[in-house]
């Protein structure tokens, strides 16, 4: 879960910051660093989701890009309360 916590609050940010670099500056390097960090955290978020003992709308919610991660946590957690 830490995992999966991480991956999805990096790939939430990470888009965040590619946006509005694009709607700002647009700088490359920004762009050229930004772009693999989401990606690699998208898919860690993925894979993460599909380890977890969880529903099959978490695991569907994970691979929304951007906010999915955030998505299959909540719904997790709701799974999971008592």
């Amino acid at each position: 879960m830490l995992t999966l916590r991480i991956a999805a609050g990096v790939e939430a940010a990470s888009l965040v910051i590619l946006l509005l670099n694009l709607f700002t500056a647009h700088l490359s390097t920004i762009t050229s660093l930004g772009g693999p960090v989401h990606g690699m955290a998208y898919l860690v978020t993925i894979a993460a989701t599909f380890l977890v003992p969880a529903s099959p709308s978490a695991r569907w919610l994970a691979v929304i890009p951007g906010i999915g991660g955030l998505l299959a946590l909540r719904r997790i957690s709701v799974a999971h309360q008592p």
